[in-house]
């Protein structure tokens, strides 16, 4: 079966959303100004900034107020418990498993927290698998990545897909293994100059019925 490879934040959850929820409550929770929840995100750059770097920052801004832990207890856990599987893209990721797809989610990150998310939104029953970077020794875009979520689908690269929300991680990925992509703009337009996706789709249930019918694996 042909290998469907899928970005887990921000394109099949939204991990931003989650964060920002995460924040607004760790504000309230310990009487810091509301307004620094900008800071946070900022800080934060949709998870791509490491947990080390975002620690230390909340850590000398609150330092007198928030303990070591708590913060840590934040990132570690704060938009994993949060994250949620929208149905639209419940019911695409069903539709691509059911046309005959083997789904794999790679997804750059810590096993312990990735894992989390997969399994508190019911990734885990719907997909066929999944490769973090933690555990894999390689973070998108390296090519070792996808290869390893190849093998542990049984799947060739060569008919591939990469559907993802990162130009950098997710399209350039792709473009180094010669598969085929689709990049969940959430509304964003496309800069980059030097590669391009197959495809731009508005959200991640677009993508999914794009590939979905752009190329009908066999039964």
């Amino acid at each position: 079966m042909p290998l469907l490879m899928l970005d887990l934040d921000n394109t099949l959850v939204d991990r931003d959303a989650a964060f920002r929820e995460a924040a607004s409550e760790f504000l309230a929770a310990y009487g810091l100004p509301s307004s620094d929840l900008g800071w946070l995100m900022s800080v934060d750059a949709s998870g791509y900034t490491p947990k080390q770097t975002v620690a230390e920052a909340m850590t000398e801004r609150y330092g007198g107020t928030v303990t070591g832990d708590a913060v840590r207890r934040f990132l570690d856990r704060g938009a994993a418990d949060r994250v949620t599987l929208a149905e639209p893209t419940r019911d695409a990721l069903a539709e691509a498993v059911a046309a005959g797809w083997t789904c794999v989610i790679v997804t750059n990150g810590r096993v312990a927290q990735q894992e989390l998310k997969i399994r508190n939104t019911g990734l885990d029953a719907l997909v066929h698998g999944w490769v973090i970077s933690e555990s894999a020794g390689h973070k998108k875009p390296a090519p070792e990545i996808f290869h390893a979520a190849a093998a542990k689908a049984g799947a060739p690269l060569h008919s591939s897909w990469v559907v993802g929300d990162s130009a950098h991680a997710d399209i350039r990925g792709a473009t180094g293994v010669d598969a085929r992509s689709v990049w969940v703009s959430n509304g964003r337009p496309w800069t980059e100059p030097a590669f391009r996706p197959t495809h731009i789709a508005v959200d991640v249930a677009s993508a999914l019925r794009y590939v979905i019918g752009a190329s009908e694996p066999a039964p």
